[in-house]
């Protein structure tokens, strides 16, 4: 324990350079300044830009928190997918008040998405479905997601049937499976400094409209 204190006191953070962001001319809606962070994200080489932070409610009110996929976004919302009979669509059926959470570290920006999450209608939510590769598919239709796994070896086996099944029935869809659109109330944006005078913006919705405000470091 203790050379794992050493050798934390001993890494570096946010060494940049970073991109410069001026505050003072941004759009007046969060969903095109995270596009224009987003493509930046892309540009500047950060490995899998679109990963992001799902943080729900459990039944005892406590946080829970899991890395997903971004797989959509337009001027309504951010959009991921998930297993309604999953733990976390469980966890969004009770409170659908989620935050999503981008950090990109190698141009030191993160952005805390606050807001309400919703499931989209059947058509869209099977066209995701069925993009999704053959395994993704065929572990989503096992429906074991979080349950104990008695033996590995069970899994092995039972995924070959699945896959079987789904080359077989390439159009079979996965009852359950749901995208999820949030709709944001907050969205933060932080630019890191090495010197740590870190810029936040913040929008927030006030009477359907947005307003911004710059936050101390």
């Amino acid at each position: 324990m203790e050379d794992t204190n050493k050798l934390l006191k001993s890494l570096k953070s946010l060494e940049g350079p970073f991109p410069k962001f001026d505050p003072a001319n941004i759009p007046s809606n969060p969903n095109e300044l995270f596009q224009e962070w987003f493509h930046t994200a892309i540009k500047s080489g950060v490995h899998e830009p679109h990963s992001m932070t799902l943080s729900t409610i459990n039944r005892f009110g406590h946080p829970d928190a899991r890395v997903l996929i971004l797989k959509a976004m337009d001027e309504d919302g951010w959009y991921f997918a998930s297993g309604s009979n999953s733990v976390k669509g469980q966890q969004l059926k009770m409170n659908p008040n989620v935050s999503l959470t981008f950090y990109w570290s190698l141009i030191g920006r993160q952005v805390r998405i606050r807001g309400t999450s919703l499931r989209v209608g059947k058509e869209l939510s099977e066209k995701d479905f069925l993009e999704r590769g053959e395994v993704g598919r065929a572990i989503a239709l096992l429906g074991k997601q979080s349950k104990v796994l008695p033996d590995s070896k069970i899994l092995e086996e039972s995924l070959i049937k699945q896959i079987e099944q789904v080359k077989s029935n390439p159009d079979t869809v996965d009852p359950h499976w749901c995208l999820y659109k949030v709709t944001a109330s907050e969205v933060e944006f932080w630019q890191g400094d090495r010197e740590r005078k870190h810029i936040r913006l913040l929008y927030r919705m006030e009477n359907d409209k947005w307003i911004k405000e710059l936050l101390w470091p």
